[in-house]
């Protein structure tokens, strides 16, 4: 199963991005970095196109998660919102509602800490090891 997580700043900039391959492709015969080079490209156009929705949407619902918000072939959009105005995106091809809610709150989570601290900048990009390995530890937990 591959998953692509991102979270856009306010200013509808990429902050962090993420290309998650759950199940391990290499089993199935696949080499993973050929597959990553050739939706990398896909992937962050898919979830930039969301964006849209993501804004109009924001506006009609007081949840923080907005679910499922785009569809294209068989792969999801989900999205939530936080109060700042930053998008956590992820691009999934099943359902799973509940993990999904879970994976975003415990992101946003994180992502507050990584607020907390006086030498991030709000809208730059996040560069932290460890947060990515936080993040990767999360995606295995609840995707």
């Amino acid at each position: 199963m591959i998953y692509y997580f991102a979270i856009v700043g306010t200013k509808d900039n990429p902050i962090y991005e993420l290309d998650l391959n759950i199940t391990g492709a290499k089993s199935a015969g696949i080499d993973p970095n050929s597959r990553k080079d050739e939706h990398r490209h896909l992937n962050q156009f898919i979830v930039h196109s969301a964006l849209d929705l993501v804004e109009e949407l924001q506006w009609h619902s007081n949840a923080m998660y907005l679910k499922s918000v785009d569809k294209f072939n068989e792969w999801h959009v989900s999205s939530f919102v936080s109060a700042g105005n930053i998008k956590f995106m992820l691009l999934h091809e099943t359902k799973n509602e509940e993990g999904i809610r879970n994976f975003f709150n415990e992101c946003y989570e994180l992502y507050i800490k990584m607020l907390m601290n006086p030498f991030y900048e709000l809208n730059t990009p996040i560069t932290s090891i460890s947060f990515d390995a936080k993040i990767r530890f999360i995606s295995k937990k609840y995707l």
